[in-house]
């Protein structure tokens, strides 16, 4: 059966059982959304997950907040204090914040999420390891006495992330950051409804209504009035195809992303608005540094010369230009620190002898790569085009493809590849992380078991990082970046496979939903 067959004959009656029609006024009060992936996991600290993620700027809110040009504003905090010798700042907790049990939010809840959420990200770990004391002296205000200034402290508590800063009550911050909290009750715009969630098929949430936006400022990605238009939000756990029947029936409003080759079909359909360029994710070819061959810089290296980025973006997102980067380098295009420093290494024309000899100075005998690939979507596609690379540069390359979960599960295994262990995956990051940064960019980091998956180990690379973070001005900032993508080259703790651009679908009457980061609820609208 041909594929556009089967969204004709699969999809409808899926999607019919999945989203049933409703009536006129349930709909205008109602916005029913599909996911790329289940909500399996609820707690925003304990995962990075990217539904976990996009579920909890709907619970919960933070600290500081990012706007569309990727600065950090204040969210849920009135504003800050900073002493002339930088080492005491003082924030002020915006009036009438409430969890939704109604309790208040209290600085004592703050300094307890703070010290759960800095565990498990890098950037606000980094505050905490200048923290001389946090406190909260009294119940609108949370005081840090530094033992250094940290001139990115608000950034260090803003997000967005794949791990979450999210602000929760001091009874469920107290929960180790890598166990989940009993309860999600958060202080944002919307309520988690418990009794409502089915893993594998749907969850709820309504309207909070003792959720008291900022009072002004324009809507940002994680920032601004977060104002809420939606009685309730659901979400839908949908195949591609029974969410295709869905979106283009009217039983779904929004289907966050769509393989690319479904989206020129949706763009002819006259009821569905089609965001082709609507947020960016990065790609990356990960290496294991703890076993051979990878934990040689060497053999690392001699792979930039394998790494076609155009052909591996060609083969996730189709053959437009105008829909992938290549040429890219540690930050994404567009954003402030952005640089073209040594990308050269990416552009040149491919000449896989060259890097066969080179894998073979480098001490590489033809021993067996074990590549971890998911059977899904744009990473499976990744990971067959980039397993090629390396097989034209001589590699001896054991593609094993798994479920998603398995391979993240396997990811986590530092045994030798022969015992369960891996050498190499493929992987997508998007912008929202933030990578715009040095701290954002969890790929970057490199003090050995410390870091992500893969376990890199640079001295330079982490003396790089900490000097951004003591950098107070842009221009120090830009050019210790552009340094680091030099050393990127030399360490090479992952190598870059480009950028490309995600795209979304909605129903026509559907408003103002914000392109450029993820999926956020507040201020869209229905006309």
């Amino acid at each position: 059966m041909r594929r556009r067959d089967l969204l004709k004959a699969a999809g409808a009656s899926l999607a019919a059982l999945a989203a049933p029609r409703i009536g006129q006024a349930e709909k205008a009060s109602k916005l029913v959304f599909v996911p790329p992936a289940d909500l399996s996991l609820l707690d925003p600290v304990a995962t990075f997950f990217r539904p976990t993620r996009n579920h909890a700027y709907l619970v919960f809110d933070t600290l500081y907040g990012i706007d569309t040009n990727w600065a950090t504003q204040p969210q849920m905090v009135e504003g800050h204090q900073v002493d002339e010798d930088g080492l005491t700042w003082t924030l002020t907790l915006r009036d009438g914040l409430r969890f939704h049990d109604k309790e208040p939010v209290l600085a004592r809840d703050v300094v307890a999420s703070i010290r759960r959420f800095a565990q498990r990200i890098s950037f606000a770990n980094a505050l905490m390891s200048a923290t001389d004391e946090l406190s909260a002296p009294d119940d609108r205000t949370v005081r840090f006495r530094l033992k250094r200034p940290f001139p990115h402290l608000p950034e260090a508590l803003a997000g967005p992330g794949g791990t979450v800063p999210a602000i929760m009550p001091e009874r469920l911050a107290a929960t180790s950051p890598y166990k989940p909290v009993a309860e999600i009750i958060g202080s944002g715009p919307y309520r988690f409804l418990p009794d409502e969630h089915i893993s594998g098929a749907r969850a709820a949430y309504e309207r909070f209504p003792l959720y008291q936006p900022r009072a002004a400022g324009p809507v940002g990605f994680t920032s601004g009035p977060k104002i809420a238009h939606f009685d309730r939000v659901e979400w839908l756990t949908l195949d591609q195809f029974s969410a295709m029947a869905a979106l283009r029936n009217g039983e779904i409003d929004w289907w966050e992303a769509q393989p690319r080759d479904l989206v020129e079909a949706l763009a002819r359909d006259r009821d569905v608005t089609v965001i082709s360029r609507y947020a960016t994710a990065m790609s990356l070819l990960r290496f294991n540094h703890l076993h051979p061959p990878f934990n040689n810089a060497a053999v690392r290296r001699a792979l930039l010369g394998a790494v076609d980025q155009a052909e591996a973006m060609t083969a996730v997102a189709g053959a437009d230009h105008t829909f992938w980067h290549d040429g890219v380098g540690l930050f994404p295009a567009g954003t402030p620190f952005a640089n073209d420093a040594g990308i050269e290494v990416l552009r040149t024309p491919r000449d896989y002898a060259a890097v066969r000899l080179a894998l073979a100075r480098a001490g590489y005998n033809g021993e067996k790569i074990v590549v971890l690939a998911p059977t899904v979507g744009g990473i499976q596609a990744l990971s067959l085009v980039g397993a090629d690379q390396l097989r034209r540069a001589g590699m001896n390359v054991d593609l094993q493809q798994m479920e998603l979960g398995n391979v993240m599960r396997r990811r986590l295994n530092q045994a030798p590849p022969d015992k369960g262990g891996w050498n190499a995956f493929f992987f997508f990051f998007d912008r929202s992380n933030p990578n715009t940064n040095p701290y954002g960019n969890p790929w970057i980091r490199a003090d050995g078991l410390g870091a992500f998956d893969g376990w890199p180990t640079s001295p330079r690379i982490e003396a790089l990082r900490a000097a951004w973070l003591d950098a107070a001005s842009l221009e120090e900032q830009r050019r210790i970046c552009t340094e680091l993508q030099m050393q990127l080259w030399q360490d090479v703790p992952y190598i870059p496979m480009g950028e490309y651009w995600q795209s979304t679908a909605y129903r026509k009457d559907l408003l103002d939903v914000l392109p450029g980061c993820f999926a956020v609820f507040w201020g869209i609208r229905r006309a």
